[in-house]
C-alpha cells in the first residue's frame, strides 16, 4: 500500500481517526474526507448530507466510514439518518466508481427477531429495530451491488469512543446500574480490529465480512470491569426483560415530547438482553487476525480516570 492514495470518508470521528492512522502507517498516502480534518493526511471537505458527493481526483482507493450513529430518538431522526446512510452513500459509490472500496457497515443491519447466538454473513437483514440499522441495511445493499468489500462490526470500543462508554456511564444511578434479562454472550469489536481489518479489506475480495473481537464476551463481565475503572466498583441489577422493554418505551417517549436523548431505548435494551455472537470465519479466511483489545482498553480507561483527562484527546 506504500504506493497508493487512500480516501477515508468520516477520518474525524471515533472509528476514521484510527483507520487513517492505520492507513499512514502502511506507507500509504492519505486523503481525509469529511466535514473536518482527520488527524493525517491532506483534507478534502465533504458533508454526506450534502447533495453532492466527495471529491476523489487522485485517488486509487476509498475505505467509508461517514455515517449518521448511534440510536436516534424515534421517528425524530430518520429522514438526517437517510440522507447520509442511504442518499450520501450512494453518491460516495457514484464517485468512487470501480476503485477498490471498503464499506464500514454495522452487525445491527441483521435482523434482531431471530436468533443470534452464531450469527454468519447470510443472517437475514430485516426487522430494523431503527433508522440506523435499517439505513445501513440500504446502504450496504447498495454497495454490495457495486462491488466493495463491506464489514459489519458490532459494538465497536476503544479510545476516543463516544457512544457506548458514555451511554453506559449515564445508565449508572447511585453506585448502579440495571441490565435486562440475565447474562448474555456477546461479540464486541476493538477499534483496533477495525481497522486492520479496514486496511486488509482493500485486498479482499467483493462481499460481507463480519469483524470483531476474537471471542466472545460475557455482558455483566465487561459491564462490571467498564464501569470499576472508571467509576468504581458498580453493582450490577437485572430486571426482566419485558419490564426493561416497557420501561424503554415509556423513556423514549417522554424523551421525544421534551426533545432530550434517552438513557434507553426499545434497541439498546435488544442489545444488552440478547445473545449476539459474530461469526468470523469468513474474515479469518483471509488471513485476517483479530486481537483482544479489552485488556488494553481498561487500561486506559483506568489511566484517563487518575489523571482526570482523557487520553484520546491527547493523541
Amino acid at each position: 500500500m506504500n504506493r497508493m492514495t487512500v480516501a477515508v470518508t468520516g477520518a474525524n470521528g471515533f472509528c476514521g481517526r484510527h483507520v487513517a492512522r492505520a492507513v499512514a502507517a502502511t506507507g500509504a498516502r492519505v486523503i481525509a474526507v469529511g466535514r473536518q480534518p482527520g488527524p493525517v493526511g491532506e483534507h478534502r471537505f465533504w458533508d454526506a448530507a450534502s447533495p453532492t458527493g466527495p471529491d476523489l481526483r487522485g485517488v486509487d482507493a476509498v475505505i467509508h466510514l461517514a455515517a449518521a450513529v448511534g440510536d436516534p430518538r424515534p421517528g425524530t431522526d430518520a429522514d438526517a439518518f437517510t440522507r447520509v446512510n442511504v442518499d450520501g452513500a450512494r453518491r460516495l459509490l457514484a464517485a468512487a466508481a470501480d476503485r477498490p472500496l471498503v464499506w464500514v457497515s454495522s452487525a445491527s443491519v441483521y435482523d434482531p427477531r431471530l436468533d443470534r447466538s452464531s450469527v454468519d454473513e447470510d443472517h437475514p437483514r430485516a426487522g430494523h429495530l431503527n433508522a440506523y440499522g435499517r439505513t445501513k441495511a440500504i446502504g450496504e445493499a447498495a454497495a454490495l451491488d457495486a462491488g466493495a468489500v463491506v464489514l459489519r462490526p458490532h459494538a465497536v470500543y476503544g479510545s476516543g469512543d463516544r457512544h457506548l462508554l458514555p451511554r453506559l456511564l449515564r445508565a449508572v444511578r447511585f453506585g448502579a446500574i440495571t441490565l435486562p434479562g440475565n447474562d448474555i454472550r456477546i461479540t464486541l469489536t476493538a477499534v483496533e480490529n477495525l481497522a486492520s481489518a479496514c486496511t486488509a479489506g482493500l485486498h479482499w475480495a467483493p462481499g460481507a465480512y463480519n469483524i470483531g473481537d476474537p471471542t466472545p464476551h460475557s455482558r455483566d463481565e465487561v459491564v462490571g470491569w467498564v464501569l470499576s475503572a472508571v467509576r468504581g466498583p458498580t453493582r450490577i441489577r437485572h430486571v426482566p426483560v419485558p419490564v426493561a422493554t416497557a420501561a424503554a418505551r415509556v423513556i423514549a417517549g417522554t424523551a421525544r415530547l421534551i426533545g432530550s436523548e434517552p438513557v434507553i431505548t426499545p434497541y439498546s435494551v435488544d442489545q444488552l438482553a440478547h445473545d449476539f455472537v459474530l461469526d468470523l470465519r469468513r474474515a479469518r479466511a483471509t488471513g485476517w487476525r483479530p486481537v483482544d483489545g479489552m485488556a488494553d482498553y481498561l487500561e486506559l480507561l483506568m489511566l484517563e480516570s487518575f489523571t482526570g483527562r482523557s487520553t484520546a484527546r491527547s493523541r
